[in-house]
């Protein structure tokens, strides 16, 4: 009885396609997402960021420090009239200001208490990436320095106790939008997530009307498909919306009480940030109604919807930030909706940005929005013919 009730078993979890995809395959996708999206976590891709330098000392110590720099970062970009904008929105990831009389304070065996060297990052930057890239150009100033000073006869470097930190002054470059905090960096990525992951719940609600018969009524009284999905679309938005309003609320009141960071809303643009999350529920709601279409059972609809929204979180920079992927893998992150999501937010809550910045994003979510919907027409006429 025993070994007929395991045959039982075992046929029933061969006949599940979809149950075995879920135990196998995605665990199998999931490691080499992840691997590869973790592959420079222990060795941040500095390289791989792009930078300008502005030399505003024309000595030679300045010009050799710009070469040291060079050989571990590549060669910079061209310093445009407009490298402020660009540093704000994130085309520029950092520049390095180096300062008249640079090239006297290199050579000088006394360090004054005046930066000479200014880093301005992009607003959204990593934390652990902007200490890194402060203490390289710290320890690349201070090597050139003793190099020079050991170069002049008579001279032993730099006075015991001097630092050489205080030739380097980094800060965040941004006119406008809350300080960069972990809080304000994680929010949104799980913002986004939470907004996706209606899949669930919308794929399981439509198996479940199909099955029972409801839709194929509802169609029998001349309900179109396009009310019908359109019927299902709208409550989820307002899912949407009171998700976003809960976890908004999350940030800024529970997290002080737990000990973290408060999420600031101070200063932003508030019709930017209603546009980007609306852009965003419009995508995930829209995905969902495609793949609620799609399946044809609540084992796939179980299992078919959270795994697509793990593995697009996966590779979308939400589970892993993108500064930390190799460079194959953030331009791989890009066509990501979740990534445009998080990036329109992140515009919105750490660089300061207004509608006009959002509006890349929030145009490939919109467009991606429209095609998943004309999709789930389309799939749900044939399913329905």
């Amino acid at each position: 009885m025993l070994f007929a009730l395991i045959k039982k078993e075992l046929l029933a979890l061969v006949r599940d396609m979809h149950g075995l995809a879920a135990l196998f395959l995605m665990p199998m996708v999931f490691i080499v997402l992840m691997s590869l999206t973790l592959k420079d976590i222990y060795r941040p891709p500095l390289a791989e960021l792009s930078y300008a330098v502005d030399r505003r000392d024309t000595g030679t110590p300045a010009q050799w420090l710009q070469q040291i720099w060079q050989r571990s970062h590549g060669a910079p970009k061209a310093l445009d009239a407009d490298w402020q904008a660009q540093l704000r929105s994130g085309a520029l990831k950092y520049v390095i200001v180096l300062e008249p009389g640079l090239s006297a304070e290199l050579e000088s065996a006394a360090l004054s208490t005046q930066a000479h060297i200014r880093l301005l990052t992009e607003p959204g930057i990593d934390a652990n990436l902007f200490n890194a890239l402060r203490a390289e150009l710290v320890g690349a100033s201070g090597e050139l320095k003793a190099r020079l000073a050991l170069a002049v006869p008579g001279t032993s470097g730099p006075p015991p106790g001097a630092s050489i930190q205080a030739l380097v002054n980094a800060e965040r470059y941004a006119t406008a939008g809350p300080r960069p905090t972990s809080v304000q960096q994680n929010v949104p990525a799980w913002l986004v997530f939470g907004m996706f992951f209606v899949v669930a719940s919308l794929s399981s609600l439509f198996v479940q009307e199909r099955s029972s018969g409801a839709l194929g009524r509802l169609r029998s009284l001349g309900v179109s498909r396009v009310m019908l999905l359109m019927s299902k679309a709208l409550p989820y938005l307002g899912v949407n919306a009171l998700q976003a309003v809960l976890m908004l609320a999350a940030g800024i009141w529970l997290m002080p009480l737990i000990g973290g960071d408060a999420l600031s809303l101070a200063g932003i643009h508030w019709g930017a940030l209603v546009l980007a999350l609306a852009a965003v529920s419009l995508a995930a709601v829209s995905l969902s109604l495609a793949l609620a279409c799609a399946v044809r059972s609540h084992a796939q609809a179980a299992t078919i919807g959270p795994m697509v929204n793990v593995l697009m979180a996966a590779a979308g920079g939400i589970m892993v930030p993108k500064f930390v992927m190799p460079g194959f893998m953030q331009r791989l992150v890009e066509i990501s909706p979740m990534n445009w999501g998080l990036e329109a937010l992140l515009t919105v809550l750490l660089r300061g940005g207004g509608v006009a910045d959002t509006l890349p994003q929030v145009g490939r979510l919109v467009v991606f929005a429209a095609a998943m919907f004309l999709l789930a027409v389309f799939l749900f006429r044939r399913r329905a013919s």
